[in-house]
C-alpha cells in the first residue's frame, strides 16, 4: 500500500461520519425549515394557530412580519410571524 492510499484510508471514517450526519441531521432540518417557511407564507385570516409559546388563537390580521391573533373575546395579540409553530385548522374557503 502506497502512502497516498494510507492517508485516504485514514480519512474514510471522518468522511463517513460527515455523510451520516448530513443524512440524519442536516438534510431533515433543512426540509423542516422549508416546510415551516412555506406554512408561514400561506397564513391567512381565520386560520387557527398555535404559537411557539403555546398560545392558541385565530388569526385576525396578517401583515408582512406580524400576525394579529384573537385569543378571546375582545383580546387581540400581535406576534411575530416566525413564532407561529403550527396551524390547527385552516380557514374554510
Amino acid at each position: 500500500m502506497n502512502p497516498a492510499q494510507g492517508s485516504l484510508m485514514n480519512l474514510m471514517p471522518i468522511i463517513l461520519i460527515f455523510v451520516v450526519f448530513y443524512f440524519l441531521l442536516i438534510r431533515p432540518q433543512k426540509k423542516a425549515q422549508q416546510e415551516h417557511k412555506r406554512m408561514l407564507s400561506e397564513l391567512k385570516k381565520n386560520d387557527e394557530v398555535i404559537t411557539s409559546g403555546g398560545l392558541h388563537g385565530v388569526i385576525a390580521n396578517v401583515k408582512d412580519a406580524t400576525v394579529t391573533l384573537k385569543v378571546d373575546d375582545n383580546v387581540k395579540v400581535e406576534i411575530q410571524k416566525n413564532s407561529v409553530s403550527s396551524i390547527k385548522r385552516k380557514a374554510s374557503e
